[in-house]
C-alpha cells in the first residue's frame, strides 16, 4: 500500500466569474482556485508532491533533492513537504534579484539548505540536481532526485487526478462542461497530467497551455512526452493531439510579465480577487482574456494554479504601475 501523503485540501472549488464576464461581456468563465490547495502557499504544486514524496517514502528515502529559479514556486512547497514528511532537503537554484525573494526565504525557513549555482541558466538545475543527489548518495544518504517543478510522469499523476476531479465537479452540476481550459505552462507536469487525465473523462474540453519559459515546439513535445507516459503509468491510452494547443508567453523573458498582461492581472484582482503572479499566472489569465474578448464560445475554465508568494513580494511594484496607468 501505498504511503501517499495527503498535503492538499481537495476538491478545489470551482467558481463562476460572473464579475470578470460583466467587465468584458464574453461568454461564460469559471475558474478552478487550486491557489486554495491549502498547504501552506504551495498552490498546484500539492497535487504532484503528494505522488512524489508517496513514492520517496515507500522508496525509504531520507532526502529530497530538488531546485528551481530564484523565485520558483515549486521550491518552498518541495521544501516544506519534504519537511512534514520527515526528509531533508537541499534546494539548487540559480542568481535572482542579489538576496532571497520570498519562495527561497520559506524554503529555508522550512530548513532546506540552498545551494546557488554560478550561472543564471535555469536550463543547468536538473543536471545540478542530479549531480548533488549522486554525491549524496556516496556520502552514504538514500535521496531523491526531483527536476523542477516535479514534471514526471509521477508527478504529473497528481493532475490527472485533477481532472477527474473536475470530471466530478462537472456531473455535479457545479459548473457546466468547459469547452476550453487554460493554464499556465511551465516545466509542463501539471499541463501533461492534465491532458492525460482529460482523455480518461467523458469532457470533451480543449486544453490550452500558455507557454511562459520554453518555445512552443520544446513545450509541446515536452508535455506529449509526460502525458504518453503519465498516461501509460496509469493504463490509459495516450492522449490524442485534437484536445491540446500551445501559445507563446515568454514575450521579454522569463517572469516579466509585459503591460497588458499586467492589466489582465489588475482585472482579475479587482473582479474575482485573484492573485496572479507575473512569471505564470498574468501570462495565462492575459491569453484567457485576449480570446474571452475575441469572442470565443465558453464556457471558458480558468485554471489558478497558484503563486501567492511572488504576487504578494511584488505588490509594491505592481500599486505603482497601476497609478501611472
Amino acid at each position: 500500500m501505498s504511503t501517499r501523503p495527503q498535503l492538499a485540501a481537495l476538491p478545489t472549488p470551482v467558481l463562476p466569474a460572473d464579475r470578470l464576464r460583466a467587465a468584458l461581456g464574453c461568454a461564460p468563465v469559471w475558474i478552478k482556485r487550486d491557489d486554495l490547495t491549502g498547504f501552506a502557499l504551495a498552490g498546484n504544486k500539492a497535487r504532484p508532491l503528494e505522488y512524489l514524496l508517496g513514492d520517496a517514502l515507500d522508496r525509504s528515502r531520507d532526502l529530497l533533492v530538488t531546485g528551481g529559479g530564484a523565485d520558483s514556486n515549486f521550491v518552498p512547497a518541495a521544501a516544506l513537504a519534504a519537511r512534514v514528511c520527515g526528509l531533508d532537503c537541499e534546494i539548487v537554484t540559480v542568481p535572482g534579484t542579489g538576496r532571497d525573494g520570498t519562495n527561497l526565504r520559506l524554503a529555508r525557513a522550512a530548513g532546506a539548505r540552498v545551494h546557488l549555482l554560478d550561472s543564471p541558466r535555469r536550463d543547468r538545475i536538473d543536471d545540478a540536481v542530479a549531480e548533488l543527489a549522486a554525491r549524496r548518495t556516496v556520502e552514504g544518504r538514500r535521496p531523491v532526485a526531483i527536476p523542477r517543478g516535479g514534471s514526471t510522469a509521477l508527478g504529473a499523476r497528481g493532475f490527472a487526478r485533477a481532472a477527474a476531479e473536475l470530471a466530478d465537479q462537472v456531473g455535479a452540476g457545479l459548473l457546466p462542461a468547459p469547452g476550453l481550459i487554460v493554464i499556465a505552462l511551465g516545466s509542463g507536469g501539471s499541463a501533461a497530467g492534465l491532458l492525460a487525465g482529460l482523455a480518461a473523462t467523458g469532457l470533451g474540453a480543449r486544453l490550452l497551455g500558455v507557454s511562459v519559459s520554453r518555445p512552443p515546439a520544446e513545450a509541446d513535445a515536452v508535455v506529449r512526452r509526460l502525458a504518453a507516459e503519465c498516461a501509460a503509468g496509469t493504463g490509459r491510452p495516450a492522449p490524442g493531439p485534437e484536445r491540446w494547443e500551445v501559445v507563446d508567453a515568454r514575450g521579454a523573458g522569463f517572469g516579466i510579465a509585459s503591460d497588458t498582461e499586467r492589466a489582465a492581472a489588475g482585472l482579475g484582482l479587482r473582479t474575482e480577487g485573484l492573485l496572479l503572479d507575473d512569471t505564470y499566472g498574468a501570462k495565462a489569465f492575459a491569453e484567457a482574456v485576449r480570446r474571452l474578448r475575441a469572442g470565443i464560445e465558453g464556457p471558458v475554465l480558468y485554471w489558478h494554479t497558484g503563486g501567492v508568494a511572488s504576487v504578494l513580494a511584488h505588490l509594491p511594484a505592481a500599486e505603482n504601475r497601476g497609478e501611472r496607468s
